[in-house]
């Protein structure tokens, strides 16, 4: 079997030789220590100084030592100037190995590194089994394991040695899993693996191929299908557990084994030797269990929301009619209250004023006058009232819609097994008392998760049981309990207990000085110098917030007490496309842009083979290049796949099915983010030199077919439903991240993945709309490190906050703080706050999975209101510099023009579908929204290097700088110039019809 190949051998070169300098870092590298220049000088021949000098130059810069028939002439000719010997002075064999090794150890030691021996190379080795255990690319770990080692002041080694040990790293955690199955996996398991590849009697399709896709529709009898696929996987997932338990893949291991084989056909899965093929399909248990369960739960959610939605119109609708009957009931009572009130009391006043009559007749005669007043229309619209007003017509219909719901949410129910939960106990023993079919009646139902209205009005009148209303409200409780965190699943990905997604408590106990340093929270561990620092700078911004208060030309304050501050526009050309400057009567194919930005910076090559041991075969660029744009214009693989030449469907399924993961697609953008990033050019755009300026914003996309992601929004969709594609940008106009999230979520629990997530973009302070705000968000950005600007709807409004004791405002202060910080809440949580930030800081989870639990637990959850104690601090701060501050407000609206700008740059690349996704899984979409990101990246790295290029033609200093103003103040994203809708051919041959539509007869 070939050998796994890491590098391609162009890589690997590169690797194994000098860097190439140019004239800046010339100067920079070879401008030795005084130390390491006297050994230089003091050496006896010119090749030693020269070797030294440059060996100590390469060493500076990549930490690894090279060979001298490898010098760059330029650097010889450096070294040669420097040390102010003779040209030709250096003969590359005369610097013999024996003289070359021992100036290695001298520069070693006088920079402190060990070098790569056995002890570096046994410490290296565990790392790389760490790295294989979750189960990351090759060329990652390659990556990683140079960072470790110039991190751990080591020599870096030769490319073919690193490769070595990742090779072995790699095969030793293979074999060790494949023995495991050899010696753990009982028989009985095996027939069960064994039976995923066989085909049921009375269908074509393998039953490992059944259980591939989830479904995502709720219509009742898919979701019996879903229940039927999870009955099948729960069982499979109980024989198999105690060999999962053995083997502990870990979730990346469960998803990089499972992920083979729902990309491989069975007969690739059939070629496999057994306990390899045994390993992947445990692993495809595990995972669509997980997967399953948490379908299951989406799915619930989603048929319990659209219940409450139609029900709430039916509501609605029938109070409505109630309005119009009620109104009708009201004139025929006016109308009665004419004749059998107002007529009565004319007639009474008659019979008094009678002189005629006695008072004995009188009465009598009164008597008779009221005896004919009815009121039975009166009683009757005051029934009615009484019926509006009460809760009784909104039981009828959640009674009278319940079928309808229970066809859905039943079998699900039956087949969901919750965690144990002492907060939940009552729920769960009516939960337990539902799945087995036990007796619904008034003495039998469980009735501890109700409430008294509740318990009222499911016994009727005359003391019947309702058991569909019953039932309802069942639903309607496991519903708030999962959205709560008080039903849990103990095997899934996104409805675990709170705990299970931060560090665990034990190992965080155990090691916390140690992974406090690793995620730079040392200086955090005690919060009373955190708390006395941040108190001294709320108490100082309030004074100088107030104290320019009265100078604030832009600054309104309301008699309520709440204030306005206004933000001057700045010139909007920044916003403008740079379109004058970019060719006007070329148009640049798209292919063309992503191909020479491509040559730029390598950005194909990060779409790499799923598989890790994978032994690397060409892929064409063409396939990749279809595929990008196929994915990214929305104008869908096969489609691409028929227009384009050179490119065969069957290529180009293959190449997306294998390389197009969304771990590859976000590498090849960060590729081309770091490509830009070496440029001068974007550096323009900066407001200053030390600090970058990032956004975020949402944008919202409808979806076609039935996705548990999307969401309904008639607003945005009208009757349909949709997701947001929420992207990140700098101020140099770089799109370093985005996501694809639910329209109905709130935009503020994704925004720290987007900080946390790039190596290439470092942001210092990040702004967004009221959407992405929150003020947790305020306390977890700043202990992560962030400064945190978003533009708050209404920040006149907001509720400010002081240290106590309040009375310390002072009374002429015209902004002042409504409340006081819980500074105990802080104190007393502060080392499970700790533990929140660095799992997000050690990316051991991601900060959206912990805010949808933490947002879930709401104000139950002692963590989620430190952290919001936390973050009302940093809040108060900010709101106060930002109406202090005319430059910082004025920055931030800039920023959040640019992410507005970048929404439409991606509906002008999405060609195909401008507006929608026609994927309906979460990871489809966000595969197609990172290829519509790498293309609108590549487009405006093609700008920056055609902008450079015109720079540098500029004929002399004047127009150079002229023409830097200009491009200044327009931005680089800009599209007009780039073809995205390919060529089209009028000839002849191509207009002629080849469908066989006849022309009309002509008449005779």
């Amino acid at each position: 079997m070939a050998r796994m190949r890491i590098l391609t051998a162009s890589e690997q070169d590169a690797f194994d030789q000098p860097p190439v300098f140019d004239h800046k870092e010339r100067k920079q590298f070879l401008t030795l220590p005084k130390g390491l220049m006297d050994i230089a000088k003091g050496l006896r021949t010119p090749d030693s100084q020269i070797g030294f000098l440059l060996m100590c130059g390469y060493f500076k810069a990549t930490k690894r030592f090279y060979q001298p028939q490898d010098f760059r002439d330029r650097d010889i000719a450096a070294a040669i100037h420097q040390l102010k010997l003779p040209e030709s002075a250096f003969e590359p064999t005369q610097y013999t190995e024996t003289t070359r090794l021992r100036h290695q150890r001298q520069i070693l030691d006088f920079h402190g590194f060990p070098p790569f021996d056995q002890s570096a190379s046994y410490a290296l080795a565990t790392e790389v089994a760490t790295m294989a255990r979750m189960h990351l690319k090759p060329r990652l770990i390659f990556d990683r394991c140079v960072d470790f080692l110039i991190q751990h002041r080591v020599q870096v080694p030769s490319a073919y040695r690193l490769n070595d040990l990742i090779r072995a790293g790699l095969h030793d955690r293979k074999a060790e899993l494949i023995a495991l199955m050899d010696s753990q996996l009982p028989a009985e398991a095996r027939h069960l693996l064994d039976d995923l590849f066989t085909a049921p009697d009375d269908q074509n399709r393998y039953r490992l191929t059944l259980l591939k896709k989830l479904s995502q529709s709720t219509s009742p009898s898919r979701i019996k299908e879903a229940v039927a696929d999870f009955e099948v996987l729960s069982e499979l997932h109980d024989r198999l557990d105690a060999v999962l338990s053995i083997l502990d893949l870990g979730t990346a291991g469960i998803r990089y084994f499972a992920g083979s084989v729902l990309r491989s056909e069975i007969f690739q899965m059939q070629r496999r030797e057994r306990n390899d093929r045994h390993l992947h399909a445990a692993a495809f248990v595990a995972h669509q269990f997980y997967r399953c369960q948490d379908n299951m739960i989406d799915l619930w959610l989603s048929v319990m929301a659209s219940f409450k939605s139609a029900a709430a119109r039916d509501y609605q609708e029938a109070l409505v009619q109630e309005r119009k009957d009620q109104q009708r009931q009201i004139g025929i009572v006016i109308e009665g209250l004419e004749i059998s009130v107002f007529g009565v009391l004319r007639d009474i006043r008659s019979v008094m004023a009678a002189a005629n009559l006695s008072d004995a007749e009188k009465i009598t005669a009164t008597q008779a006058l009221l005896d004919q007043g009815k009121t039975d229309d009166f009683n009757r619209l005051k029934d009615d009232l009484a019926a509006t007003t009460s809760e009784s017509g909104w039981h009828d219909i959640l009674e009278a819609r319940s079928v309808k719901l229970q066809n859905r949410l039943s079998p699900l129910l039956r087949a969901l097994t919750f965690m144990p939960s002492s907060r939940a106990a009552a729920l769960l023993e009516a939960v337990d008392h539902f799945r087995n079919d036990r007796d619904l009646s008034a003495n039998h139902a469980p009735m501890g998760f109700l409430d008294a209205e509740q318990r009222a009005a499911v016994m009727r009148g005359d003391g019947s049981f309702r058991v569909s209303l019953y039932k309802v409200f069942l639903f309607q409780a496991v519903t708030a309990a999962i959205k709560s965190g008080d039903l849990n699943v103990k095997r899934s990905y996104k409805y675990r207990p709170m705990d299970a997604y931060l560090i665990d408590k034990n190992r965080w106990y155990r090691e916390k000085a140690r992974l406090l340093e690793r995620a730079g929270l040392t200086e955090f561990a005690d919060p009373e110098p955190i708390l006395a620092r941040l108190n001294a700078a709320l108490t100082e911004q309030y004074k100088a917030t107030n104290g320019r208060a009265a100078g604030n030309p832009h600054l309104k304050l309301r008699k309520d007490g709440t204030f306005h501050i206004a933000t001057p526009a700045l010139d909007a050309r920044d916003t403008d496309p740079l379109g004058d400057l970019f060719p006007q009567r070329h148009d640049v194919a798209l292919a063309q842009v992503l191909e020479t930005v491509n040559n730029h910076c390598s950005m194909l090559r990060s779409f790499e083979h799923w598989q890790q041991t994978h032994v690397r075969q060409a892929t064409s660029h063409p396939a990749l290049l279809a595929g990008i744009m196929g994915l990214g214009c929305g104008i869908g693989v096969r489609k691409m796949a028929r227009i384009s030449s050179s490119v065969t469907e069957s290529e180009l399924d293959h190449t997306v099915n294998w390389r197009f993961s969304l771990e590859n697609i976000r590498a090849a953008n960060d590729a081309v983010l770091k490509a830009m990033d070496g440029m001068e050019l974007p550096n323009l755009y900066r407001q200053t030199r030390d600090q970058l300026h990032t956004a975020s914003d949402g944008q919202k996309f409808e979806v076609r077919g039935d996705s548990l992601h999307a969401s309904r929004s008639f607003k945005y969709f009208g009757q349909g439903q949709g997701v947001s594609a929420y992207t990140f940008v700098d101020e140099r106009n770089f799109l370093w991240h985005s996501l694809m999230i639910s329209a109905a979520d709130r935009e503020s629990a994704y925004v720290i993945d987007g900080l946390m997530h790039n190596d290439v973009v470092k942001s210092d302070i990040h702004s967004t709309d009221s959407h992405g705000y929150t003020e947790a968000v305020f306390g977890l950005t700043h202990l992560l490190g962030f400064s945190f600007a978003p533009r708050i709807k209404g920040i006149g409004k907001q509720t400010l906050y002081i240290f106590k004791p309040k009375n310390q405002a002072d009374p002429d202060w015209v902004i002042r703080p409504d409340k006081t910080i819980n500074e105990d809440a802080i104190r007393d949580n502060w080392d499970d706050l700790l533990r929140l930030v660095a799992t997000i800081k050690l990316k051991e989870n991601t900060a959206s999975d912990i805010f949808r639990r933490l947002n879930s637990y709401s104000r139950q959850h002692a963590l989620y209101q430190t952290l919001k104690a936390f973050g009302q601090i940093i809040k108060s701060l900010f709101i106060l510099r930002y109406v202090d501050g005319l430059a910082l407000r004025q920055a931030i609206e800039k920023q959040l023009n640019k992410v507005e700008l970048a929404n439409r740059f991606t509906r002008a690349v999405a060609v195909g579908n401008p507006r929608e996704y026609t994927q309906t899984e979460k990871e489809e979409q966000e595969i197609a929204e990172g290829c519509n990101r790498l293309i609108r990246n590549s487009i405006i790295c093609w700008n920056y290097l055609y902008l450079t290029r015109q720079v540098e033609k500029a004929p002399d200093a004047g127009a150079r700088e002229n023409l830097l103003r200009l491009i200044a103040a327009h931005s680089p994203m800009s599209w007009a110039h780039i073809n995205m809708l390919g060529e089209y051919d009028f000839s002849e041959e191509k207009l002629r019809d080849t469908l066989g539509i006849l022309p009309p007869k002509k008449a005779a």
